[in-house]
């Protein structure tokens, strides 16, 4: 888990989780997965991915 980024884009998490685009904007939307923005571009950690990993 430690090569995974601490902090991580859109993009990146999507690609760990091997997700499209609408998968993952469904899961932050209805909130499965904890996210911030940084401007207008989402942000996630790696313990938001684990969390939502277990919750599976």
């Amino acid at each position: 888990m430690n090569e995974i980024p601490v902090i991580m884009t859109f993009n990146e998490a999507r690609a760990i989780l091997k997700i499209g685009k609408n998968s993952m904007l469904d899961l932050i939307h209805n909130g499965y997965i904890d996210t911030f923005r940084v401007g207008n571009r989402w942000r996630t950690t790696r313990d938001a991915l684990i969390e939502y990993l277990k919750g599976l």
